[in-house]
């Protein structure tokens, strides 16, 4: 059996190795192999996996390690689809240049939802999938449905187990599997890349004593969630929220492709507290960072790296923005919701009454009400429950409205019902009998010759 990974963070490809090394992946008495994917916009601009020199420990646990985009460059890996009559060739060409003949495969894979690993699981048609975690993501629903053709062959999800006592609603319609990563072996692994971490900069932060509070980007105005400027105030703002913790330096940990000017928020702001701040630009991960500085906190928008630390370490986390997030995101589905609202539950000076593993549910309902439709009871005994006020952060009038949930105003229905450029279930069901009782006229005119 040879196992092959398609994997595209180091999240992914730590939580890949603490599978394996943990038992959730079984052993193989077959080769594993290792496709890395740099999905960045500017993949040249990017290290891949396979060329970040503290992970070298973990691809060991490889027997082949290849980048997608070597493998189908000029192609980007994340455009790479060959049409349906080549997947029986390009299969055997793997096949060839692997050395596995006609062996069993088992595909695990993050992001299966998209190319590369989409169509990885249409050229092994006959192979097992496993899809392994992405982080907060794992929590949501997939917004793309698979087809069934991959579905009927997806036996696992496997995943860190950052959020204690909440499990993903990735493919849960389907009923498949999980296999939670133990946070202690994830952990393991995470030494493990920070032993092999060479980073004079990092080394010469750690040795300063002084408490420090690590503040994360995460350059939210590339995903067109907020505007250049609110998120230049969101940078601001999370100096103001890291006060709480009475740091003497603040170190900053930009988003690789954010503009200058983010760092410059945090920066005035810092000096403006009379703060020690430093802007840390290097490729270690913002987990391996914390616990090297032993920092007092970590302030970001939502990163999974809040969760993470607060389940390996116990560090403080705090976030900003999140309320505001959850308010606009359009189209309600979009894939970061569900990572804004465990965040933000997390990290509310007020956290909310309602336990998180309900409001985990309740979100992936309202997000995917056809394929969540098994969590509608929940649902609606969770939002019942709410305040007024709950039911307006993480819901919304809107959804409960469009729903039928419970604390949706009157108002709010009417003005759904007859906004411009939308038709009422009912209006829709009217026009369309009169449509059909027009048409049953005509033909019955036609046969009478009228």
């Amino acid at each position: 059996m040879t196992q092959i990974f398609v994997l595209n963070s180091t999240f992914g490809l730590m939580t890949a190795v603490a599978a394996i090394d943990s038992g959730a992946i079984a052993p193989t008495d077959g080769p594993r192999i290792l496709l890395t994917v740099n999905a960045a916009m500017v993949p040249e601009a990017t290290p891949s996996l396979e060329d970040i020199p503290h992970l070298a420990a973990l691809l060991q646990r490889f027997d082949r390690v290849e980048s997608v985009g070597a493998l189908v460059a000029p192609v980007l890996p994340t455009q790479w689809e060959p049409g349906p009559e080549d997947l029986a060739v390009v299969e055997r060409l793997l096949r060839r240049v692997w050395g596995i003949g006609s062996d069993r495969v088992q595909l695990f894979l993050q992001s299966p939802q998209v190319p590369p690993a989409r169509t990885m699981a249409a050229l092994f048609a006959s192979a097992e999938l496993t899809v392994v975690g992405d982080g907060l993501m794992t929590y949501a629903p997939l917004r793309v449905t698979l087809p069934n053709p991959t579905l009927s062959r997806t036996i696992g999800v496997v995943y860190a187990d950052i959020v204690p006592g909440v499990e993903p609603f990735v493919l849960a319609e389907r009923g498949i599997a999980r296999h939670p990563v133990p946070v202690d072996r994830l952990q393991v692994v995470v030494d493990e890349v920070a032993a092999d971490v060479v980073d004079p900069e990092l080394a010469r932060l750690a040795q300063d004593p002084a408490p420090t509070v690590l503040v994360l980007g995460q350059y939210l105005a590339s995903l067109g969630l907020v505007s250049a400027s609110e998120e230049h105030a969101m940078q601001a703002e999370m100096v103001e929220r890291a006060r709480a913790w009475h740091p003497a330096r603040i170190v900053f940990k930009p988003h690789p492709s954010a503009p200058p000017a983010l760092s410059d928020a945090v920066v005035e702001r810092a000096r403006e507290h009379d703060l020690d701040v430093v802007v840390y630009e290097g490729d270690v991960p913002a987990e391996i960072v914390a616990q090297r500085l032993g920092v007092t906190a970590v302030v970001a928008g939502f990163s999974t790296a809040l969760p993470t630390l607060r389940a390996l370490t116990g560090t403080p986390i705090a976030s900003v923005g999140n309320a505001e997030l959850l308010a606009r995101f359009d189209p309600y589905e979009n894939s970061n919701r569900m990572p804004v609202t465990i965040v933000d539950a997390l990290t509310r000076d007020d956290s909310p009454a309602t336990p998180l593993p309900d409001l985990v549910a309740t979100t992936a309902y309202t997000m995917q009400p056809r394929l969540m439709r098994h969590l509608r009871p929940l649902a609606v005994r969770t939002i019942a429950a709410m305040s007024p006020a709950e039911r307006a952060r993480y819901i919304g009038e809107r959804r409960l409205t469009e729903l039928r949930l419970p604390g949706a105003s009157s108002g709010v229905a009417t003005r759904v019902r007859f906004a411009p450029g939308t038709v009422s279930r009912i209006e829709q069901a009217r026009l369309l009998a009169r449509g059909a009782r027009r048409r049953a006229t005509r033909a019955w005119k036609e046969l009478k010759g009228r």
